[in-house]
């Protein structure tokens, strides 16, 4: 089993930067990588960024998100955010395939945390 704990999201406005931190514990395999989702009101979960050897963004989020990885804990720095960024943020860990291509069930989750950004 692999836990996995967030941090660091919160209420901030348009432009403004917040960093969400995922500690990661448990049975945590070579062939794991770490990753954000995110599910707002009324929408699917959909892929933010995944980390790994190689790296993904959503395209919304390109050029202002970034994922970056220290052992076992991977943070999600976002600048500029948008009004359209809020949403609950979830770290997720699975093999790159699964968390990149969205095929197959991603195996681990964290709780998630709120983001809102107000105008």
């Amino acid at each position: 089993q692999v836990q996995l704990v967030e941090s660091g999201g919160g209420l901030v406005q348009a432009g403004g930067s917040l960093r969400l931190s995922c500690v990661a514990s448990g049975r945590i395999l070579g062939s794991h990588v770490l990753g954000w989702f995110r599910q707002a009101p009324g929408k699917q979960r959909e892929l933010v960024a995944v980390g790994g050897s190689n790296t993904k963004y959503a395209d919304s989020v390109k050029g202002r998100f970034t994922i970056s990885r220290d052992k076992n804990t991977v943070y999600l720095q976002m600048n500029n955010l948008k009004v359209e960024d809020t949403a609950v943020y979830y770290c997720a860990a699975d093999n790159w395939v699964v968390m990149s291509t969205g095929r197959g069930r991603v195996d681990y989750w964290g709780q998630g945390t709120q983001v809102t950004v107000v105008s």
